[in-house]
């Protein structure tokens, strides 16, 4: 009898910037040459954009896949990579009486280190020489309820900074946590570097990006001293691609690795123990697949920014729980009545969401 036929499924987030959504096709599409020609590989998403998971993992079960080896296509494993994106490919599992053996998200590893210095670099190449050690380099991740993810983010930065030689390091987030991009870029501008760089540690473009760059050059516009270079983020690059396919093949292993030592989930993590052994449940069925349609999609229409979206709008959603729907960022846990994740624990953190207010006009 021959082995099950194979296939491969990237779950992806899925963004309301349609730049986003093409980026990630186009790093789906990267994968194939990476992997044996026989395992067709499809991609879906969370939410905001189409095809969702089912979508394509219906495409890889009509090809005649009986086993498919499925990758979130994320950076860090928090609330989407732990609970979300699992609920779905098992509730599919189970309903199909398909095998879906689901891998580790990129997370912290060497090729992706090495595709980030890479970033850095091509930022720095075209511009005079400022030594690195007069260089304050600064890392924004997105930023979870997740100590894990965000410490990931971290260490990331660490590997960087010391891999690279700059003069200082700082890490800041584009939501949810602390501290975020302004607070951070504001407490940079104070230690007397020539020059800083900002590195978005993100796969794809969108409005976290603009925010992240818009931020950067209000904190500039405010510093004319200290010259400021934005890195491009991460997106496809071939070390990218080949973390994927590891991420794919190392799944068809004997025995896969485990993807959460530090999980708050299953470990009691600092600051977060009552959230060991939590239900962990998608709560992102309401927005499946709705694309620009989904609540929150529009940006357009919200008067709070006028230059590029800050989050403000999420502060006042967290008062307002009825009316929050216009959300424009892409960490919207919708708190609906039938989700009881658990509150952050440093919501009203100085240098966190609430510092949005200050930078309101």
């Amino acid at each position: 009898m021959s082995a099950p036929k194979t296939g491969v499924m990237i779950c992806g987030h899925g963004s309301r910037a349609q730049s986003a959504v093409d980026e990630f096709a186009s790093l789906a599409e990267g994968l194939p040459p990476l992997l044996p020609p026989d395992w067709p590989v499809d991609y879906g998403y969370l939410e905001f954009a189409n095809p969702v998971l089912r979508d394509g993992l219906d495409r890889l079960r009509e090809a005649g896949c009986e086993r498919i080896l499925a990758v979130p296509g994320m950076l860090f494993a928090a609330m989407h990579a732990k609970n979300d994106i699992p609920t779905v490919l098992n509730t599919y599992a189970a309903r199909h009486g398909i095998e879906v053996l689901y891998g580790r998200e990129l997370g912290v590893d060497p090729k992706m280190i090495a595709a980030a210095a890479a970033r850095i670099r091509e930022a720095l190449d075209p511009l005079d020489d400022v030594p690195l050690h007069e260089t304050c380099l600064v890392v924004i991740g997105r930023g979870a309820s997740d100590p894990d993810a965000n410490g990931n983010v971290a260490k990331v930065a660490r590997m960087l900074h010391e891999g690279l030689g700059f003069g200082w390091c700082e890490v800041g987030f584009s939501g949810v946590t602390f501290p975020l991009v302004e607070p951070c870029l504001s407490h940079v501008a104070r230690l007397g570097y020539r020059r800083v760089v900002v590195f978005p540690y993100f796969l794809f473009s969108g409005i976290l990006i603009d925010r992240i760059y818009g931020f950067t050059d209000e904190v500039a516009a405010r510093h004319p001293e200290i010259e400021f270079v934005k890195a491009p983020y991460l997106g496809d690059h071939p070390r990218v691609l080949e973390t994927f396919a590891e991420r794919v093949t190392e799944l068809a292993g004997e025995v896969p690795p485990p993807n959460c030592a530090m999980c708050k989930y299953r470990t009691q993590v600092l600051g977060f123990e009552a959230e060991v052994g939590a239900v962990q449940e998608s709560h992102h069925h309401h927005v499946e697949g709705q694309g620009a349609a989904a609540p929150g999609s529009n940006v357009a229409d919200c008067a709070l920014c006028d230059s590029f979206c800050t989050g403000l709008c999420r502060l006042d959603a967290a008062h307002d729980h009825h009316h929050h729907h216009h959300l424009h960022d892409g960490d919207h846990h919708h708190h609906h009545d039938h989700h009881h994740h658990a509150p952050y624990p440093h919501a009203d953190h100085p240098h966190g969401p609430e510092s949005a207010r200050r930078t309101r006009r």
